[in-house]
């Protein structure tokens, strides 16, 4: 059974103290108001664990064989910050008022992501809160929050995180994370959080002071790996399962991402996912409230999401970014980078209807062959998205596509987006076509670790025209808070009104949220891409231009079209010919409808 590290309040009994440190001879608990000391006792498999006469609030550190005090590494808070002491925090003392909801399933959602400093200016989980109800009004099922485990400063995109089971206190710390979800719960919103499994921070990681968390055995763009399948590799994989199953559980989080699991080395019989797969599964199960896991991959591996029965992973979703590539090469003509590799209309019509782009092919980009067959999975399988927080920061200056093409190709990028079938993804501000940039920015002490950063900056982004702003200088972070009231004014808020109706519409119409993959038949005649998603006798055509000129094209083969998102429905016949505007989209139902008539 895995080991609950960390502090646990145990009413008048104190609060019990458990630490993983099997190279070290002694480990002491020192309170840090009143200096007393209490002496774990050695536990078996490298644990130590004892009761301390202290209580919620409560500040403490670890000292090991009695040299240097560290904090906890299972720490539930650091309310002075990733160099301060722990806090005793009593998780279960939240009263919980979202026993009756239930998150939509995740094939039917629609998910937001933000990132809680700069989606509102206040830059905390309470003036998030703020913001949730135009998620609301848009229509959107399901917010996706950046990582919020404890990082050094206050400004970071929550990667470099070092304590993975403290809520970062510049935030509002487990207590406002708790509030959030529970807020997001009121409204009906599911909750997924960003979680970093793959590394650690650079700066205040204490874990390796405790025991072989790292490996210098494998190598992440980030530094050392974690230990999955190495010498007392067990505590460490049991401590990261844990850790999901505590946000599941201690902050009713619905679903987790988990970042770049391709940097997760891990050569073991049975990996650290298919692990976390099968926790998160038993807690649904034992629960009776569903959650889902969502991973990033770059490897375009359908193992990721095959069940483990069938050799797979047995995770729920991964992001595509094959679709994201397809969309934006063809939107903005960009070729560096791996947009080498798209272009034109053909990608963009092989990621709607077969998933990935590159399924074994040879990738220009990579200089070898990429990916695997993906036309086994379902389309829910796939979560879709045309920018999202890497796409857009990973640029020099960190431009959305708002500041890349002009209105109508904002709108055709909505249109395929949320048309398309796949689990949308929306990041922050997109809805209304947000031009704030969001470049990387941290908040490191450390000026050589400062300096580093800058360094990397300067190479670590997509080759395309653009400064790179100083990630340490407030200014970055300031510039990439968003300007939520632009959504009332102009083209922005004719952009935003298309969001929402496209996103009722998705919602409306049974194929464009279930269509199973042999149900999905899109294909690309030069710039045109036609379409076809089936669910019973319904049946939705969808034609996008990917073109600066109008573009003639046919209706599919069907008893009678209507086309939909327009103020006077008329009806067509199958073959009819339909010209579509510059950037422009239509789209057109047969059959069933969705109260059950004929269309």
């Amino acid at each position: 059974m895995t080991v609950r590290v960390g502090a646990v309040p145990h009413g008048a009994a104190g609060t019990r103290f458990t630490v993983w440190a099997p190279r070290a001879r002694s480990v002491d608990v020192r309170l840090v108001e009143t200096g007393d000391r209490v002496t774990l006792r050695a536990s078996g498999h490298g644990y130590f664990s004892g009761v301390a006469p202290c209580g919620p609030g409560t500040l403490y550190r670890y000292v090991l064989d009695g040299g240097a005090e560290l904090a906890d590494p299972a720490s539930r808070s650091q309310p002075e910050g990733v160099h301060g002491p722990s806090e005793v925090v009593d998780l279960s003392a939240h009263r919980w008022d979202d026993a009756a909801f239930l998150a939509v399933p995740l094939r039917d959602a629609v998910i937001y992501e933000l990132h809680i400093g700069t989606f509102t200016a206040g830059g905390t989980f309470s003036s998030a809160v703020d913001g949730l109800d135009d998620l609301v009004q848009l229509g959107i099922t399901t917010v996706e929050v950046m990582p919020v485990a404890q990082f050094p400063g206050s400004r970071n995109w929550g990667y470099d995180g070092v304590f993975p089971y403290a809520v970062q206190n510049t935030y509002g710390g487990p207590d406002g994370l708790q509030s959030f979800v529970e807020e997001c719960h009121r409204r009906e919103l599911g909750v997924v959080l960003d979680v970093v499994y793959n590394h650690l921070g650079p700066e205040g990681n204490i874990l390796p002071a405790f025991g072989p968390y790292l490996t210098d055995r494998y190598r992440t763009p980030w530094g050392e790996a974690v230990n999955f399948d190495g010498p007392w590799s067990d505590p460490v994989r049991d401590y990261f399962v844990a850790n999901a199953v505590a946000w599941l559980e201690d902050f009713h989080v619905d679903a987790l991402r988990l970042d770049a699991v391709h940097e997760l080395v891990d050569r073991s019989a049975r990996p650290l996912l298919a692990e976390l797969a099968h926790a998160v599964r038993e807690l649904s199960e034992s629960s009776g409230r569903p959650h889902w896991l969502i991973a990033e991959s770059a490897d375009n591996d359908p193992r990721v999401v095959t069940p483990v029965q069938a050799g797979g992973l047995g995770l729920d979703a991964q992001w595509n970014d094959d679709f994201h590539h397809g969309v934006h090469a063809a939107l903005t003509g960009e070729r560096q980078g791996y947009f080498g590799d798209f272009g034109g209309a053909g990608p963009v019509a092989r990621a709607m209807s077969q998933g990935f782009v590159y399924q074994g092919q040879f990738s220009g980009f990579r200089r070898r062959r990429h990916g695997a067959p993906s036309v086994g999975l379902d389309p829910d399988r796939f979560v879709v998205f045309d920018q999202n927080h890497d796409q857009v920061g990973n640029r020099p200056g960190g431009a959305r596509l708002a500041s890349l093409v002009p209105i109508p190709r904002l709108r055709l990028a909505a249109a395929l987006l949320l048309l398309s079938p796949g689990i949308p993804l929306l990041f922050m501000g997109e809805e209304y076509g947000e031009t704030a940039p969001f470049p990387y920015f941290v908040d490191h002490g450390d000026p050589r670790l400062l300096e580093a950063v800058r360094r990397g900056r300067l190479t670590e982004h997509l080759p395309v025209p653009g400064d790179v702003p100083d990630p340490a200088d407030p200014e970055t972070f300031s510039r990439a808070v968003l300007d939520r009231g632009a959504r009332h004014q102009g083209e922005q808020r004719d952009l935003w009104q298309l969001y929402r109706a496209l996103v009722s519409l998705r919602a409306a119409e049974t194929p464009l949220r279930r269509s199973a993959r042999e149900c999905t038949v899109a294909h690309a005649v030069g710039p045109v891409v036609t379409l076809e998603r089936t669910h019973g006798e319904a049946k939705i055509a969808a034609l996008f231009n990917l073109s600066a000129s109008d573009r003639d094209t046919t209706l599919p083969g069907g008893v009678c079209w209507t086309e939909l998102l327009v103020p006077d429905p008329t009806a067509a016949p199958d073959g009819a010919a339909v010209t579509l505007g510059p950037w422009g989209f239509r789209v057109f139902r047969t059959g069933t409808d969705r109260d059950g008539d004929q269309g």
